[in-house]
């Protein structure tokens, strides 16, 4: 059979076993007691010429460049994996809790809060690392098929926050990819699929994967025997809708519900048959930032923050850029890498960061809609990814979320085609 691979799939349970801060939504939260349990999984794929990929999936905000970067050293040393047999990708889950350096602007937390994150991030590294050895470990023979669905509870949050972001144009992107790894008895084993939204309909400090976890949970009673594996999509201006208010603590389990019916829709149809071909790419590129601020106009955004917000994380990120000028000039650059996996006809690109809907549908449109599934939020939390139209839109996304994630100025407009000509590069060369 030309469709034959070889695959493995691996799960850890990554909850907290203390109380530890809850990342994502800008305040020092603790959570009180755990909701269901949050996951690393990694499925790995080997074709018949022997070339292996991992991806590795977390119920996660992110990784920060540190955590990334040791987990891909730790990968390559004990595994043999080059960089780009690896991609790492999260949820963006808000009901996860905080890990390591990542968006540390946000959170002004005591010394407790921060010796359990430390003991947390060091406990979780180890346990990303063992379920990438697992994986690789339980290869066995298995079929692949793709197929795209569709659910849409996704909003371009843009447009939907205030009258004054009415005239914003509504870009989303509802196809749910699907994935489904298949015994040699037709048997579901694994079944990988995205969407392209925010994780942010649960608020409560309990631990939980959000609609993203309930999703999964859903799949795998559905499919008894089966992993259920979650990739975050281009979802950097998307929110689900509705949520929080009177359905508070029923909406995300109400959302990922919707989610796993479009990948069960999918699942019970015919899929197309994926042969047993993969080629790895990978390049990290460098985005221009515009010019930096100098020290008096930093002196005086701090001070305009601290007047509108007190101390907060709006000084707070003004204070790094300040600290950074005391040795030497600000960067001008921000790394960004890129992954490229054809797995046969089915063009895989991964990005890094928060990118917003517009690169998933540009690449889809270029590369065709039925084929491509694009990725964010692999690797490393860079920032968030705006396309020339959010650029010049401005805003959140295009420009005033930059110093938060510690970079002293917004990207410049160059960094749509930068992405779309190397993303293009990358595909040519596995051609």
């Amino acid at each position: 059979m030309n469709n034959l691979w070889n695959v493995g799939v691996a799960r850890r349970d990554i909850t907290s076993q203390e109380p530890i801060a809850l990342a994502g939504w800008g305040s020092d939260r603790i959570s009180t007691g755990t909701l269901h349990p949050i996951w690393a999984k990694a499925i790995a794929m080997q074709d018949k010429q022997g070339t292996t990929a991992v991806l590795v999936t977390t119920d996660l905000l992110g990784l920060s460049r540190d955590m990334s970067e040791e987990l891909v050293a730790r990968a390559s040393e004990k595994f043999g994996l080059q960089r780009e047999q690896l991609i790492i990708n999260s949820s963006h889950n808000h009901a996860g809790p905080v890990t390591g350096d990542l968006l540390h602007l946000y959170y002004e937390l005591g010394s407790p809060e921060l010796e359990t994150i430390e003991r947390y991030t060091a406990w979780l590294l180890d346990e990303i690392e063992a379920v990438i050895g697992e994986a690789l470990n339980t290869l066995e023979p298995a079929t692949l098929t793709y197929e795209p669905g569709l659910c849409g509870f996704g909003v371009n949050r843009r447009r939907a926050h205030g009258k004054a972001y009415r005239e914003l144009p509504q870009v989303v992107d509802h196809d749910v990819p699907v994935l489904a790894v298949r015994d040699g008895n037709q048997n579901l084993r694994a079944v990988v699929f995205g969407y392209a939204c925010h994780p942010t309909s649960y608020a409560i400090p309990k631990l939980c994967g959000d609609w993203p976890g309930f999703a999964q949970i859903e799949i795998e009673d559905a499919f008894p025997g089966s992993t259920a594996l979650f990739v975050a999509g281009c979802g950097g201006d998307i929110n689900p809708f509705p949520r929080f208010g009177r359905y508070h603590e029923e909406l995300p389990q109400m959302t990922g519900k919707l989610l796993a019916a479009a990948v069960a829709n999918v699942l019970e149809r015919d899929m197309q048959p994926i042969e047993s071909n993969l080629s790895l790419q990978f390049e990290e590129v460098s985005l221009d930032l515009e010019p930096a601020p100098n020290k008096e106009e930093l002196q005086a955004m701090r001070a305009a923050a601290r007047a509108e917000y007190g101390e907060s994380i709006r000084t707070r990120e003004v204070d790094l850029q300040l600290s950074h000028l005391e040795e030497g000039p600000l960067t001008q650059t921000v790394p960004f890498p890129i992954h490229v996996w054809q797995i046969d006809t089915l063009r895989f690109i991964a990005l890094s960061g928060e990118p917003v809907v517009d690169y998933s549908l540009r690449f889809k449109g270029q590369y065709g809609f039925s084929n491509t599934w694009v990725a964010g939020y692999c690797n490393e939390l860079t920032a968030y990814i705006p396309s020339l139209r959010v650029r010049r839109e401005g805003g959140y996304e295009g420009v005033s979320g930059m110093m938060e994630y510690g970079w002293p100025s917004a990207f410049d407009e160059s960094i749509e085609e930068r992405i779309a000509s190397s993303v293009d590069e990358l595909i040519n060369k596995g051609n």
